[in-house]
């Protein structure tokens, strides 16, 4: 998936937002598909929403009033549950809404010249899109507190420092994408089964359940899926016969 925008405009995001939410839907439905990669095109990765148009609305002018049902938040994905993993390839600006997208992402990979915040409050706004929770969760809420609410940007190394980047890529967008694809390789040459229920596990521990709590749930549920699965056999049995194994696709 690859995002051609800077800001947003209103109409688009709205569009965008349920687009791309059905989009990681079809994702999470498809078998085949492991591996899910989120980038942009030109200087942004994303700048969030479109300012102007939103100032249009407050100001009530035609046709910027539409509301559009999705549960996936900004860009379908800032407050998206899903099955499988998205990885986000941060290749410029990585603002507001940009920002609460890759912070539900699984991974996030970003260019050393890329930039990152929550600029909202110098503009009388909020990141209501699922930002605010989880950077206090990764960040503390000291360094949390410091991006929110003083709105300033960041660098892709302090990024990587504070919790937020996986990794930092020096270069052009071609070796951004090259290294993520690598990545995305890696991944998908493990278990399909293996991965969506361990992210399912990752992502009990964020949703406030004590962790043994969390760990029953998905034990008696999707884990028992895994345990009568091919897979966990086809993996036992190539480790016994030191040979690579040889994936089906997902059922779970």
């Amino acid at each position: 998936m690859c995002l051609s925008l800077n800001a947003v405009p209103d109409v688009l995001f709205q569009h965008l937002r349920i687009s791309q939410c059905l989009l990681l839907h079809w994702y999470d439905a498809q078998p085949p598909l492991r591996c899910a990669i989120l980038t942009g095109t030109g200087r942004a990765f994303c700048a969030g929403a479109d300012l102007k148009a939103w100032d249009a609305k407050n100001r009530g002018a035609p046709g910027t009033d539409a509301k559009w049902p999705s549960t996936g938040g900004f860009g379908g994905l800032s407050n998206r549950h899903g099955k499988k993993p998205v990885i986000a390839a941060v290749n410029g600006l990585c603002l507001g809404g940009g920002f609460e997208m890759i912070t539900n992402a699984d991974l996030v990979y970003a260019l050393a010249s890329a930039k990152f915040g929550l600029p909202e409050v110098k503009r009388g706004v909020v990141a209501i899109a699922g930002a605010l929770p989880r950077i206090a969760q990764i960040l503390g809420r000291q360094r949390a507190s410091e991006m929110a609410m003083l709105g300033d940007m960041y660098t892709a190394a302090q990024m990587r420092d504070w919790g937020v980047v996986n990794g930092v890529v020096e270069g052009s967008a071609d070796d951004l994408i090259r290294a993520v694809l690598q990545v995305a390789e890696k991944l998908a040459n493990n278990s399909p089964d293996s991965i969506i229920v361990t992210r399912e596990g990752l992502m009990s521990g964020l949703g406030g359940e004590a962790p043994q709590q969390a760990t029953n749930r998905v034990e008696a549920g999707i884990y028992q899926q895994l345990e009568g699965g091919d897979n966990i056999k086809e993996g036992v049995l190539a480790f016994v016969e030191k040979r690579q194994p040889v994936w089906k696709d997902s059922k779970l």
